[in-house]
Parts: C-alpha cells; structure tokens; sequence
C-alpha cells in the first residue's frame, strides 16, 4: 500500500496540479511533505516498535495511514493535500518501521528469512509495476482523488489480516525516547529540504537559501553531538562501526536519491512533454517494472549462493547505468527511447531491494530490528526527499511552461547527477563490505 501510493501519486500529479491550479513547485511537496514527515519520524517510532510492540505500532500506522489518504481523496486545496500527505507520512514511518521487524521475528532462520525478503523485494517490484497503470487508470477513468481513496479498502482489509495472523514481539531491554534527538532532527531535515527547494527558485546564493541551509547544517551536526553523548540515542553511532550496516544505509540512500527521485520528473516528461495520457505512462513503465517484480522474486533462489554484497553493489551500477543510458531522452523523442534504460535500471532495483533489507538487519542485533529498519527507511525517505529536492534545482520550474526542450535540457543534467550518485553508492557500499567475517558479533559488541 504504501509503495503503490507513492507510485500512483506520480502519475497523477499533473493532474491534480491542473485541478487545484498549482505550479510544480508546490507539486513537489505532494511527495516530499510524505517523505519528509516519515524520514523524520521512523527513527523515534522504530524504538518505539520495539519498545512498546512492534504489531501495536504497525496496527496505529494503518489506522493513521488510512484515516489520512481519505482526508487526501477529499481535500479541496494543495495545502490541504499537502498536510493530509504529510499526515501520511507519519503513518507510513510505523508501517516502514515495523514491518520488516514483525518479518525478522516471524522468519527466524537464515534461509526461511531470505525467502520472506525476496517476497517483501518482490512486493515493492509488484506495487511499482501496478502502481503507475492503477494510478492512470483510476485518473483517467475517474479521478485523480481515487488514487488515495482507494487506501480505504486495502488498509481496512490489511488492518483485519493483521489483529487476525500477526503475532506480537517487542525488545524486552529496548531503549527510552529520544526526545532531544527528534526535537533537533526533524527541524534539521526540515531545514535542509527546503533550502534544496527554495534554491531553484531564490537561486543558491540568495539570504533565504543560505541560511535555511546553513541552519539545517548546524542543527544536524549538534544532532550526532547529540547522539554521541545522551545515554539512550534514537540513532546508536556505534551501530555504524559495522561496516555492513553503513553500507546499508548509504546505499539506500543512494537508491533513493536517484531513481527514485527522478521517477517524478520522469513521469512529468512522459506526460506534458512527450504527451502521453496518465494511463499511457502507466504502461510505459510496466515493462520494467515488472521485470523489476520477476527480479525481486528469484532473488529467494539464488541469494544463498551469491552475497547480499555483490547484489547490493550491482544492483546500483545498473541503475547508474540505466540513468546514463535515458540521457537519449528528447523534446521530440518516444517513450520506447527511455525503455533501454529502464530495464537496466528495473533490473538494478530488483536485485538491490531484498539484499539491502537483508544486509541492514542481519549486521544488528536481533533485538534492535525495530531500530534497524527505522534507520535504513530513514536513510531511504530522507534520500528521496533531499533527491526530489535537488534534482528540482537543475529543472527550472517555469521551463516547463515556457518551453520542453529546456524541461528535458534540466532533466538531462539530473539524470546524470542520479548516475554518478548510483556508481558512486556501488563503490562505497562494495568498499565498506569487503571483510564480510564477523559482521554480526561487532554488531552486538557496539550494541553492548
């Protein structure tokens, strides 16, 4: 549900900026409100989770997630889509945190739990292959207000499934709230999404930019002073002197911060520059990102013979090189000119999903999963909103309206800022796991 969200969102955003006369810039906040508010917060609710139960937590995110896509079906404004997506957000942050730990405690095992990861990796491949045809479609047919409308069936029916199947579990020994640390993240983060946003329109050197960025610089480094020296930290340093579970994180970022990120611009090209209809760039995607489904899927079969670090580090090379391979996208061009790339990236994807989940909570101790996935979707939202951000740097906002060939000249420049980024998160995510002995003892030494 929440994958197909974000996917269907995409698709429909011209749309709803035609319904509710809204320039990109506020268009931007549709994804980046929801992004921002669960980076924000799945840190604090993944101790939470383990703390207080991780099913209690899952069980309040559907409720707070679904009562909010209602709100978004109904809302009459781009500010009041905005608040309800942020709201989203915040429910998503408790599905995000908890679900991969309610996984780790139900699939114990190495190999039963490299099998329930593949069917988690394949589930995100599902929903993007789904999600851009649903959201066309429901836009086209009826809507764009259906694409969150349709959260109410799905989350009512998960929230059945889940009071009825899943069973609890929590860390007995889990850490307080930390309440300092959130109260100086989330207005760093904050801070620094908006600065990205505001410098392509005030331009980098302006007053508001620089000092909405240099607050967010100063208020996330007291953050990790912070982090070093309270009793209990939201965000243990320690855990990122394993090796593994660095790499984890900054290659989930790196996934985030590029193909991800552009996949909004993308779909904006696909539709106001290429002229396609919303169900149209539904279907341009599905190739790839079925692929990206079947992908996922195999990986259960081959994962214990290949190590979760060459599918991580390969897994980003090929989304960098499918990012290189869409500069051949033009004013004039076909959809069919951007599919090469795509598949090359979808591929990337689906190797790269199970590995990651499997790689950040296999290098934790098994009773700080909770915390774990918190930080490593931390580390994926704050890579697509920071993304979303900067690439809206390098694409003029008026472009658009003025002329396509300068929207695609704007996308070209983020297409390969998005491939040096993904080469760059193979290399270091390759570098960092090179002594692959010994990785979960040091975990649970620094945890000690």
């Amino acid at each position: 549900m929440l994958m197909l969200d974000i996917a269907v969102v995409n698709t429909a955003i011209p749309h709803i900026g035609a319904d509710l006369h809204s320039g990109l810039g506020a268009l931007k906040w549709i994804v980046d409100a929801y992004t921002l508010a669960l980076a924000t917060t799945v840190l604090t609710v993944g101790s939470l989770a383990d703390r207080f139960g991780r099913r209690r937590v899952f069980v309040a995110g559907l409720v707070v997630f679904t009562t909010a896509s209602v709100a978004a079906g109904l809302a009459g404004s781009i500010v009041a889509l905005d608040v309800a997506r942020a709201v989203q957000g915040l429910g998503a942050s408790a599905l995000f945190a908890s679900s991969l730990a309610l996984l780790a405690h139900a699939f114990p095992g190495a190999r039963e739990r490299a099998g329930a990861l593949a069917a988690y990796g394949a589930t995100i491949g599902a929903s993007f292959a789904v999600g851009p045809l649903v959201g066309g479609a429901l836009t086209s047919a009826l809507s764009w207000r259906w694409i969150f409308l349709v959260n109410l069936p799905v989350g009512l029916g998960t929230l059945a499934l889940t009071l009825a199947r899943v069973a609890e579990s929590r860390d007995p020994a889990a850490r307080r709230v930390d309440r300092l640390g959130q109260l100086i993240i989330t207005p760093g983060l904050f801070l620094l999404v908006l600065g990205l946003l505001r410098s392509s329109e005030d331009g980098w050197g302006s007053a508001r930019t620089l000092a909405e960025l240099g607050a967010a610089t100063l208020l996330l480094s007291a953050f990790l002073i912070v982090e070093r020296r309270v009793r209990e930290p939201m965000l243990p340093l320690t855990l990122f002197r394993v090796p593994a579970f660095t790499a984890a994180q900054v290659s989930a970022f790196a996934i985030s911060a590029s193909f991800f990120a552009v996949y909004l611009y993308a779909t904006i090209y696909l539709q106001d520059v290429l002229g396609l209809s919303a169900i149209g760039a539904g279907l341009a995607y599905l190739p790839g990102t079925v692929t990206m489904f079947c992908v996922s899927g195999a990986t259960a079969q081959f994962g214990e013979r290949v190590p979760a670090r060459a599918m991580v580090a390969g897994g980003l090379a090929l989304v960098g090189a499918g990012m290189l391979a869409m500069l051949v996208c033009g004013a004039h061009s076909s959809w069919i000119s951007i599919l090469p790339g795509l598949m090359l990236a979808s591929i990337g994807t689906g190797l790269f999903n199970p590995a990651v989940s499997s790689m950040a909570l296999a290098s934790a101790p098994a009773q700080m999963s909770g915390l774990a996935a918190g930080v490593n979707d931390t580390a994926r939202q704050a890579g697509i909103a920071v993304g979303i951000a900067g690439l809206g740097a390098l694409i003029p906002i008026h472009a658009l309206h003025l002329h396509s060939a300068a929207y695609v000249h704007g996308m070209r420049h983020a297409l390969l800022v998005c491939g040096a980024v993904a080469v760059l998160g193979a290399v270091v995510a390759w570098v960092l796991t090179r002594a692959r002995a010994g990785v979960v003892p040091a975990a649970e030494a620094a945890a000690a």
